[in-house]
């Protein structure tokens, strides 16, 4: 099934052109978006979880288009959405916060109480269910926004650089997660690490300068190193290759059946 279907995406922040022309398919699992910063990933997101809608284009989520009203209002019912920073207030218990996330999503009360249980458990907070949420590890916060973009069991999940600040084995933890999630639902995962990459994704975007540089398998971007030395791995050998260039043969080149394209200038 298709998740997501751009072509041609356009984006702007004010007069500045963010994403020039953007066209990728999403269907199930987990996607990893990377990107070096300024590429325009954020914009991006906030484009498919109808924060922002599209300035040229056709995007498609969930077989509904965001460039009208109605659409963007029936995606927005069923994509979660975990920001590099969500807002909560520090005194809530993660039960209060979950609760508050369920009734901003018109959850009714018998629905609360059964989608905070269940999202408890999901995420291993359970126990820590009246825990104050300022008194939470940085990995446990985590956890909570995960749950927090559950809430409505959505059929699309969005997650921004989820893993910023979290010690490795609290990364750990956070994978196993993002690995069952996407047993029931598609994952577009944006992260700095290609460790996440390799560990949780079966395919991967690269986005620079506003434009798809490549969309494939993180087998086929680590083959894109060839024999480059920029990187401690294949997978960010091959990513920073296909950015920067190489010594290696077939540097920036996708395998066989994969999709790449270079282009568009100012994104941020």
């Amino acid at each position: 099934m298709v998740t997501v279907k751009a072509e041609g995406l356009v984006q702007r922040r004010g007069r500045r052109t963010v994403l020039h022309g953007v066209s990728f398919t999403l269907e199930s699992g987990v996607t990893g978006l990377l990107g070096p910063n300024g590429a325009g990933k954020t914009t991006l997101l906030e484009t498919l979880v109808t924060l922002l809608p599209p300035a040229g284009g056709e995007v498609t989520v969930l077989g509904h288009r965001l460039d009208d009203d109605a659409g963007r209002a029936e995606v927005r019912g069923r994509v979660g959405f975990l920001p590099q920073r969500f807002g909560y207030h520090p005194g809530f218990t993660v039960t209060e916060f979950l609760s508050y996330v369920a009734w901003t999503k018109g959850l009714d009360r018998d629905r609360t109480r059964a989608a905070v249980a269940e999202n408890l458990a999901l995420v291993d907070l359970t126990a820590s269910a009246d825990t104050r949420m300022r008194k939470l590890s940085g990995g446990m916060l985590q956890r909570a926004g995960i749950a927090a973009s559950l809430i409505h069991r959505p059929e699309f999940v969005v997650l921004d650089e989820p893993t910023v600040g979290l010690d490795p084995r609290q990364r750990a933890e956070f994978r196993a997660l993002v690995r069952r999630l996407a047993e029931t639902t598609p994952v577009l995962l944006s992260t700095h690490l290609t460790d996440d990459v390799s560990a949780v994704c079966g395919s991967v975007l690269v986005l620079a300068e506003g434009a798809i540089a490549f969309q494939g398998t993180p087998g086929a971007l680590a083959a894109a190193g060839g024999d480059g030395d920029l990187g401690d791995n294949d997978l960010e050998r091959g990513y920073n290759a296909l950015l920067y260039g190489g010594s290696g043969e077939g540097a920036g080149t996708p395998a066989p059946g994969e999709s790449a394209a270079t282009g568009g200038e100012g994104a941020v």
